[in-house]
């Protein structure tokens, strides 16, 4: 039968299914005989099959004729298992996961840095007494808050755990952050702002398939988590698919033929798009006046707010024509009101669901809020039939923030300042309250604080590739080099486990047992399907390893499911309560939301009666535009905009090792308009360099009418001299510490010509 689990990429969490090939599971080539799909193709299949998922207008339909990929001497097939959120069907990288098992880069011992800049490999007890040596070594010599640690979303809801533990116990540093803050933290913020809690989706993402309008806003859902676009159907139906994006991506091409609107700004006026929208809501009479005045406070203050972008004027700002603000804002209460039950000639329900791309500014988490209040000016959030939701990129990026690897939180999502979260936390950790650190500091000012004084001097890295993914990248390498000691915890070379110290080889996901939680809220188990290599640990085993050469108090057991149990009891009480929750439970295949309090049956959807606030009420809050970190539209410069591919997930550690993805995107490229390419002479295919102030890259030109005149596109999955986030800025939003990823200003030329290359 193999093993059920779960996918190990983004927080879809797709249900799969691994065994030896000759079982006679379905076989998989990882994407080489992937067929172009069609615009009106949908990335999920029937329960039962294993063959093909197609993926809208990306093409993601695979075969089912090629080898099993093998995996740690076996050959290992991997299988789309019906569930809820993919029903099935799986997207390239999820059907090419198992290459990455028997890779002949992994990592299989500790490798230490020589003078001459090589690794050899050592022993076990040998590595982990250098780390212990160098965590005492910059304590001694700068202070407990010397030694940092680095975390990850796409680690189990256990090692996030142990992480949060051993940083706090066993390090006694505040300095613990993750790349979780890149990803989530501003929707994180805005969603604990206005509604008391954080959770992703408050509904279950099976919800969405009756909707009869969608308003997604910032995320290409169709190269990014392309079994989700069968949800987006139902929508589409109705013609009530609304998609803002500034390129027409895979997802903004759902649109077409009918299926719905593409709004496309100016890259960073999203705020002001939403708050045009929400005026029209106001000033033509569509508000939920009821809900509003039962379920909100706040009002007269955003009202006043509102007044100012009328239509017009965001028109002038955004680019987005007045008729389309209306027409937006009209569409949406007509499905409003029919999820709120009053008269109206909708169909379905309504749903406003935002992505990094309008997050990841200097403004995310205000930008993130403007949502908010229009989804809650339509009396969606807790309402049967519509709601407000925010989609969750990393594999566990839910549950690695709930449980103590963010610097301000510890498990349960309390936090740290709070004094009986200390004293419930440290009662189960056996220590005092007063032995806990206080909060720390984000992710990019702890790297940009690297090897300075005052700063990190020994750092800790588990799961993230800081070195392609931090903005202002050649400052966090120029950092990396800067410290005393790193250690890296990976399986691959990564680029910033190549500037260690000290790297140590961790088990990969198919060799581990453990929970994540996906974008729904909901805990899901990670099940072991192979043995890891001779010479790789886990993570659990490292954390325990050193806390007792650092004499640390508390346990640091080694065993997934007895972590869990404490994650429960740490939890309890907690917003995010896993108290209700053991293996045992999960292994029975419940459906298990947080919170879970023990005794209760989850919560499947949250707010139906009150908000998380004491009051019960959700808090409508005014915003007002920043200014961008980079000055945008100055003459000879264009604005750069950063985001995915279908192929390649994040730093593209993992994904740019899989042969396949590889060959399918093996380059850096731009996305440029024919218009400006031609401006600036360039042709499909020339060789360029992008550079500002920070840096620069060199990338190929893709010509295409996709894109706004005034912007450019770059993913950032390449490292090196193809790294787009050598190009954004270190800049910050004030509130959650996100960085300003969406816009930065670049200038574009030609290195080579196409015919010279």
């Amino acid at each position: 039968m193999g093993t059920a689990t779960h996918c190990p990429y983004c927080a879809l969490q797709c249900a799969m299914r691994l065994a030896p090939a000759v079982e006679g599971v379905s076989k998989n080539d990882g994407g080489a005989a992937a067929s172009a799909g069609t615009p009106g193709a949908l990335a999920g299949q029937g329960p039962g099959r294993t063959e093909a998922a197609g993926a809208g207008p990306a093409g993601a339909g695979l075969a089912d004729t090629a080898p099993a990929l093998a995996a740690a001497g076996t050959g290992l097939a991997v299988a789309g298992r019906d569930f809820p959120t993919n029903r099935g069907g799986l997207c390239r990288k999820g059907w090419s996961s198992s290459a990455l098992l028997n890779s002949p880069e992994r990592l299989t011992a500790p490798l230490l840095r020589g003078d001459d800049g090589s690794f050899r490999p050592i022993g076990w007890d040998e590595a982990l007494d250098l780390a212990a040596g160098a965590v005492r070594s910059a304590q001694a010599m700068h202070g407990q808050d010397a030694v940092g640690v680095f975390g990850s979303g796409g680690l189990t809801n256990e090692k996030a755990y142990q992480l949060g533990k051993f940083a706090r116990l066993a390090l006694r540093t505040s300095r613990i952050d993750y790349n979780g803050r890149f990803c989530m933290s501003s929707a994180a913020a805005a969603g604990n702002r206005a509604f008391g809690l954080d959770r992703g989706l408050p509904f279950p993402l099976e919800d969405l398939d009756d909707a009869g309008t969608i308003l997604l806003l910032g995320s290409n859902i169709a190269d990014t988590m392309p079994p989700f676009v069968q949800h987006l159907q139902g929508a589409r139906d109705a013609g009530g698919l609304i998609v803002v994006d500034p390129r027409r991506s895979a997802t903004a091409a759902l649109t077409g033929s009918g299926a719905g609107l593409h709004l496309a700004p100016t890259p960073g006026t999203d705020m002001v798009l939403l708050m045009g929208i929400a005026h029209v809501v106001l000033q033509e009479g569509l508000a939920d006046t009821d809900y509003i005045a039962r379920r909100t406070s706040g009002f007269e203050e955003l009202r006043r707010g509102l007044n100012r972008w009328w239509p017009a004027r965001v028109q002038e700002v955004t680019g987005v024509p007045a008729a389309l603000i209306r027409e937006t804002a009209h569409r949406l209460a007509a499905g409003a009101r029919q999820a709120s039950g009053q008269s109206g000639n909708g169909t379905g329900g309504t749903y406003i669901l935002t992505g990094r791309g309008v997050e990841q500014h200097v403004d995310g988490t205000d930008t993130a809020t403007a949502a908010i209040n229009l989804a809650l000016l339509l009396g969606l959030p807790g309402s049967l039939h519509g709601g407000y939701g925010t989609l969750t990129g990393q594999g566990n990026g839910q549950g690695g923030r709930e449980h103590g690897q963010k610097a301000d939180q510890l498990p349960g999502y309390r936090k740290i300042t709070d004094p009986a979260a200390r004293e419930h936390v440290a009662g189960v950790w056996g220590v005092r309250p007063e032995d806990l650190p206080g909060p720390g500091v984000p992710a990019v000012e702890m790297l940009m604080s690297l090897g300075r004084p005052g700063g990190v001097r020994c750092l800790f890295v588990h799961g993230s590739n800081v070195a392609v993914s931090a903005p202002d990248a050649n400052e966090v390498i120029a950092g990396l080099r800067r410290l005393d000691f790193l250690v890296v915890a990976d399986f691959f070379m990564s680029e910033t486990a190549a500037e260690a110290d000290l790297v140590l080889p961790v088990l990969q996901w198919a060799e581990e047992e453990g929970t994540m939680t996906n974008l729904e809220g909901r805990v899901l188990r990670r099940r072991a399907a192979i043995e890891p290599p001779a010479g790789a640990r886990s993570e659990l085993w490292i954390m325990s390893e050193l806390a007792r050469r650092l004499e640390a108090p508390s346990d640091f057991s080694t065993d997934p499911e007895t972590v869990f149990d404490e994650l429960a009891r740490a939890s309890a009480g907690g917003p995010a309560d896993y108290s209700g929750l053991a293996y045992s439970a999960l292994d029975s295949g419940i459906e298990a939301y947080w919170p879970y309090p023990k005794g209760s049956a989850g919560t499947r959807r949250l707010f139906a009666d009150s908000f998380a606030h004491a009051d019960g009420r959700a808090r409508l809050i005014a915003v007002a535009p920043a200014v961008p970190a980079d000055e945008l539209h100055r003459p000879g410069e264009l604005t750069l905009v950063t985001g995915r591919l279908l192929e390649h997930y994040q730093s593209g550690t993992q994904t740019r090792r899989v042969a396949e993805l590889a060959a399918a995107q093996p380059r850096l490229a731009l996305q440029i308009h024919p218009v400006t390419a031609h401006r600036l002479g360039i042709e499909a295919g020339d060789r360029l360099t992008i550079g500002n102030g920070r840096g620069s890259v060199s990338g190929i030109a893709e010509v295409t009418q996709d894109i706004r005149p005034d912007t450019v596109f770059l993913p950032f999955h390449f490292p090196g001299g193809q790294s787009a986030n050598r190009l954004t800025p270190a800049a910050t939003d004030p509130v959650s510490g996100m960085p300003e990823f969406k816009t930065s200003s670049v200038t574009v030329r030609v290195l080579e010509k196409a015919g010279a290359l």
